[in-house]
């Protein structure tokens, strides 16, 4: 479900969570960020206003009627799972966070993969920020692990990314996978150019699917060909960031 909540314009998963169980997708439209950043950008990190990147934080809060600010991490394409103890907590270098109440966990991207996680018992949550990099280091079992109840009572929800029409990676990556899972070579495709065409969500509902999760949700917008809604780092190099989010209400 698309909806806009002032000069915020989200996209909110189609999922059978818990009622008590918050979740939205930011799209680039509206904010207060402008030039190469235009819209609503959420990170601190790309060279933005800080001013500009601090409204549009601000503008997300009021609009999602979030209980507290988010807590943003520090990503850096590993396998380090933050659990949150309270609001506003400090930025830390991780690229997942665990919630069972009182704190926004919340990943940043333009072109890696959101994957937003929800107990069945509405006890807990989790977001990962699931690159090539995090996925091949194991960030998704390490967020599952994290999470108190068991594979099989989680729902996970895969946000915009890059699809694979877009996301050409070298040989090296397509055998980081592989070397772990033979069946991750479905999710390459040999191009023209003697490079691979690498499809993230593919390679991530593997992943899920082995860990012991079977309600897997989806979806499909391309990060890189949505020029409209989305920030898309292969696309433009420098620019902005979106954010998945989600909470206990």
């Amino acid at each position: 479900m698309v909806a806009t909540v002032a000069t915020v314009q989200c996209l909110y998963p189609d999922w059978p969570a818990p009622a008590n169980v918050g979740a939205a997708f930011t799209w680039r439209g509206g904010g207060s960020s402008t030039g190469r950043y235009a819209g609503l950008n959420l990170a601190a990190h790309v060279g933005d206003d800080p001013a500009a990147v601090a409204s549009n934080r601000r503008a997300v809060r009021e609009a999602l009627e979030l209980p507290v600010s988010p807590s943003w991490l520090n990503q850096v394409h590993g396998r380090h799972v933050l659990h949150l103890e309270g609001a506003d907590e400090p930025a830390a270098a991780a690229d997942a966070a665990v919630s069972d109440g009182g704190s926004v966990a919340a990943v940043m991207v333009a072109d890696c993969l959101p994957v937003l996680f929800a107990a069945r018992s509405g006890t807990a949550v989790a977001a990962a920020h699931a690159g090539w990099r995090g996925l091949a280091a194991g960030v998704l079992e390490a967020t599952v692990a994290a999470l108190a109840p068991p594979a099989h009572e989680l729902l996970a929800w895969l946000g915009p990314a890059i699809g694979a029409a877009h996301f050409e990676v070298g040989a090296e990556v397509r055998a980081a996978f592989v070397a772990q899972d033979d069946a991750a070579a479905a999710a390459f495709t040999a191009n023209a150019r003697g490079r691979w065409q690498c499809d993230l969500r593919a390679l991530a509902r593997q992943r899920l699917r082995a860990l012991g999760l079977r309600s897997i949700y989806s979806a499909d917008a391309c990060t890189y060909a949505d020029t409209e809604r989305c920030y898309s780092y292969r696309r433009d190099g420098v620019t902005g960031r979106m954010a998945a989010l989600i909470w206990l209400r």
